[in-house]
Formats: C-alpha cells, sequence, structure tokens
C-alpha cells in the first residue's frame, strides 16, 4: 500500500481530517481486511478496509479513490470485490456510513437501517494522537 497517498486522500475528505500517516497504518494493521486498486503502471488510486469478525459482521470503511479517477466505479468495483471475496464470504451483515454516496452504494444493495431503535451509538471527540507522532517504521501494516 502507498500510504503517502492513501493518508493524503483521507486528510482531503470530510470524514478523517487531520489523520495521519501513522493513524493509517494502524489502522489498516487493525482491520480484518484491505483493499487497494493500482492502476495498469502498479500505481495505487484506491484503498478500502473492513472491520470484521468474518462470520456475522463487517463494517465497510475509508473507501476512497484517487480524484483523478473517480467516478469511473472504482469504488463500488472495490467494494463489491470485498464482499464478494471468500475470505468474507460468511459474512450477512454490512455495513457503512456515508454523507454523500448513498445512491453509489444504493445500487450495490445498501440501503438504510431498518430497525435503527435497535442501534445504539457513543461519538466521544478525538482524542490524543500524540502516540502516532513516532516515526511509521514503528507501525509496521501486514
Amino acid at each position: 500500500m502507498d500510504f503517502d497517498s492513501v493518508s493524503k486522500w483521507l486528510r482531503e475528505v470530510y470524514w478523517s481530517p487531520a489523520i495521519t500517516k501513522e493513524e493509517v497504518i494502524f489502522g489498516t494493521k487493525n482491520s480484518s481486511f484491505v483493499v487497494g486498486g493500482f492502476d495498469e503502471h502498479g500505481k495505487q488510486v484506491s484503498f478500502l478496509r473492513i472491520l470484521s469478525d468474518k462470520v456475522r459482521f463487517a463494517y465497510i470503511l475509508d473507501v476512497i479513490v484517487d480524484p483523478p479517477f473517480r467516478k469511473q466505479g472504482i469504488g463500488s468495483a472495490m467494494v463489491k470485490y470485498a464482499m464478494e471475496h471468500p475470505e468474507m464470504s460468511l459474512v450477512y451483515q454490512w455495513v457503512l456510513k456515508t454523507k454523500d454516496a448513498h445512491g453509489v452504494y444504493a445500487k450495490l444493495g445498501f440501503g438504510p437501517i431498518n430497525d435503527p431503535e435497535r442501534w445504539m451509538i457513543i461519538r466521544g471527540q478525538r482524542g490524543d494522537r500524540s502516540q502516532f507522532e513516532a516515526p511509521c517504521t514503528k507501525v509496521q501494516a501486514r
């Protein structure tokens, strides 16, 4: 993964302003499934990650495409690839959160939560990130 590019893209979107490369690497390392998209020259053009038990539940996040490659179906193709991957074949509850891509995800079968009264959340303040100020070499992605 080209974590310099992925970090830059993620810093430029509403859901992860100010995210550091070290945070991206740490989050990737602790994800259940990661997908990167690359062009014919090997340049990374997209990224996503999934948090999952790989049995019942998966949360798709950080779906991001390099701006010049957007609006070409790359993000949708990555999500579809991840959902159909044999490693994720037992999962039957997929969730994600979006502010502006409902139409994109609806085409993949996503819709509003049917029973929002059952879901709960704690949304705290973004905590101290000083642990991520160390050089990337101390946090290795697998």
